[in-house]
């Protein structure tokens, strides 16, 4: 894969993963505090919640050792399959919480309560905000494991991370406007 297109992938990732916290009201990490898992007891929500950042954890390591070891002129199908592997499994590992939240069955008062809020007031601030960072962990995760198949790994200060992050943030400015601003003058 050349580096065009690994940079490319990185930013479209980039740009989904920076909105999706904001385009959806369900959540994507579950959050011990988090109002959909209410239901669930105190130390299930806590097992889940710890269970997710061990997964994620997981799922970056296995990341840098699965796509970053590619290299050594096996060809690009392999690269891609296991490119393709871990968007799956960054995607199950995000729609986990939103499968725990349906197991739930919802009674009469979430029904009426899901009818009478505004569209975006689903989820906390905070829990879209960590979801953002959760977002960042997953597309900086894929950018060093594309960097280390390109075989040119550079060691980056904070600074780095820093400017990443803020323009992480610049990314999901859209998702942030159709949540916060645009919903709410629409039930005006």
């Amino acid at each position: 894969m050349t580096l065009t297109i690994s940079v490319w992938l990185v930013i479209l990732g980039a740009l989904l993963l920076a909105n999706l916290p904001f385009v959806l009201d369900r959540p994507l990490a579950p959050w011990p505090w988090a109002q959909a898992l209410k239901a669930w007891g105190n130390g299930s929500r806590w097992v889940f919640g710890l269970g997710f950042l061990v997964l994620l954890a997981a799922w970056s390591w296995g990341t840098l050792h699965l796509v970053g070891s590619s290299f050594g002129g096996v060809g690009d199908t392999l690269f891609i399959f296991k490119l393709l592997i871990s968007i799956g499994l960054a995607a199950a590992l995000l729609s986990a919480a939103g499968w725990l939240a349906a197991l739930r069955q919802p009674t009469a008062s979430d029904t009426a309560a899901r009818q009478t809020k505004p569209a975006g007031s689903g989820k906390l601030f905070i829990d879209r905000f960590l979801e953002l960072l959760v977002g960042y962990v997953l597309v900086g995760m894929l950018g060093f494991a594309m960097e280390l198949d390109l075989g040119n790994a550079f060691p980056q200060g904070w600074e780095f991370y820093a400017v990443t992050l803020a323009l992480f943030m610049v990314l999901g400015y859209p998702g942030f406007v159709w949540c916060y601003m645009l919903q709410r003058r629409r039930l005006r």
